[in-house]
C-alpha cells in the first residue's frame, strides 16, 4: 500500500490501542471485499520445513497482533508464511489498566504492558473454527493473572487441550514480562515440571486426536548466557520441539530511557531491541547443537534483518512492530527480497 504513510499519520494522532483495533478492522474490511491477495507468498526456494511442517514461506507473524483471532483471514491476506495468534488464557481477563501501549517514533519501537488481555480460550476456538484460512497457525497460550503459581501448570493444560485440535503448533508464552511471576517458569524445577506436564499432555493428545502438533517455548531476551545454556539443557532433555527467541525486553538503553515514554513500565520491541534478541539468539543456537529449531523475532524492518537472524540460527521469523512502522506492504516485499 503506498498510501500507507499518509494513513499511519493518521493512525498515530489516535492513540495506540485505538489505531490498533481502527488498523485491524480496516484490513478485515479490505480482505472481506477481496481486494487483497488471499495466498501466501511461495516458491520452491522460500518454502522451509521446520517441526515436521511445512511453510510456504520463512516469515510468520507474531502473537499479540490478534489476541482473539478475530482477524486470521485478514492476516492471512497480507502474504505471511504463517500466524501466530493469542496469548490467550482459560478465562476471559482485562488486562493491565490503560493507557498500556506507546509508541516510540522515533525509535521505531512500542512499549506495551498489555497483561494478556483476551476472551478467553472458547472464544478463540470458536473464531479459529470459522476462519477460512487453512495454512500454518501457531496458538499462543499463557496463565491468567489471578492464577496462583502452585495451579500455572493447570492453566497451561487447559488451554492446550482446548486449542489441540485447531493449532499447527501450540507457543507456551512464559516469557511476557506483563504477568507477575510468569518468567520464574524459564528456570529450574519450575520448568522441568512444567516441560514435563506438557510433553505428557502432549503424547495423550496426539493419541486422542491421531495427529502431533510441535509444542513451542517462548523465551525472554533478558536472560543472561549462563541462564540461556541452563534453560537449553532442559528444553534439550524435554524434548521441546521449537524455541521463539524472543518476546519484548524490560531492559533500556540510555537512548530510550531518556526519551519521553522511554521510563513506561512494559515489554520493548521494535528495532532497539534487534541486538539483545540476535545475542540470544545466537547462544540458544549454539547451545541447543541444532537440534532444536529457532524461530527469531525481534527488530526486523529489512530483508537484511531476516537475513542476520538466520545467519544466527534461525529457521523461521516472526514480525510485529515492524508491520505496525511499515504497513501492511511491506511484509509481501520483504519476502520477495529474500
Amino acid at each position: 500500500m503506498i498510501l500507507y504513510p499518509y494513513l499511519r499519520s493518521l493512525l498515530f494522532k489516535l492513540p495506540p490501542e485505538t489505531a490498533h483495533h481502527v488498523a485491524l478492522f480496516a484490513l478485515k474490511w479490505y480482505e472481506r471485499c477481496s481486494l487483497g491477495n488471499k495466498e501466501p507468498l511461495t516458491s520452491p526456494q522460500l518454502k522451509t520445513q521446520c517441526m515436521g511442517l511445512t511453510f510456504p514461506n520463512p516469515v510468520g507473524l507474531a502473537a499479540g497482533l490478534d489476541k482473539n483471532g478475530e482477524y486470521i483471514d485478514a492476516l492471512a491476506s497480507l502474504g505471511f508464511g504463517f500466524i501466530e495468534v493469542g496469548t490467550v488464557t482459560p478465562q476471559p481477563q482485562e488486562g493491565q489498566k490503560k493507557p498500556r501501549l506507546f509508541r516510540l517514533p522515533e525509535k521505531e519501537a512500542l512499549i506495551n504492558r498489555m497483561g494478556f488481555n483476551n476472551r478467553g480460550v472458547d472464544y478463540l476456538v470458536e473464531k479459529v473454527s470459522n476462519a477460512r484460512y487453512r495454512g500454518i497457525l501457531g496458538i499462543n497460550i499463557g496463565k491468567n493473572a489471578t492464577t496462583p503459581p502452585e495451579k500455572a501448570i493447570d492453566d497451561y493444560i487447559y488451554c492446550l487441550r482446548r486449542v489441540y485440535a485447531y493449532g499447527s503448533y501450540i507457543t507456551i508464552n512464559i516469557s511476557s514480562p506483563n504477568t507477575e511471576g510468569l518468567r520464574a517458569w524459564q528456570f529450574g524445577k519450575a520448568l522441568d515440571e512444567l516441560l514435563q506436564a506438557l510433553k505428557t499432555e502432549q503424547r495423550d493428545l496426539t493419541q486422542l486426536h491421531q495427529v502431533y502438533r510441535p509444542l513451542v517455548i517462548k523465551i525472554s531476551p533478558d536472560l543472561c548466557e549462563e541462564e540461556i545454556r541452563e534453560i537449553a539443557s532442559k528444553l534439550l532433555l524435554n524434548e521441546v520441539d521449537g524455541v521463539i527467541a524472543c518476546n519484548t525486553t524490560v531492559s533500556r538503553s540510555e537512548a530510550i530511557a531518556s526519551y519521553p515514554l522511554g521510563k513506561e513500565q512494559g515489554g520493548l520491541s521494535g528495532k532497539p531491541v534487534k541486538a539483545q534478541s540476535n545475542t540470544v539468539l545466537s547462544i540458544f543456537h549454539e547451545a541447543l547443537h541444532g537440534k532444536i529449531p529457532l524461530i527469531g523475532v525481534g527488530g526486523i524492518f529489512e530483508v537484511e534483518d531476516i537475513k542476520a537472524k538466520m545467519a544466527q540460527g534461525a529457521s523461521l521469523v516472526q514480525v510485529y512492530t515492524g508491520l505496525i512502522y511499515e504497513g501492511p506492504g511491506w511484509v509481501k516485499r520483504i519476502i520477495k527480497s529474500l
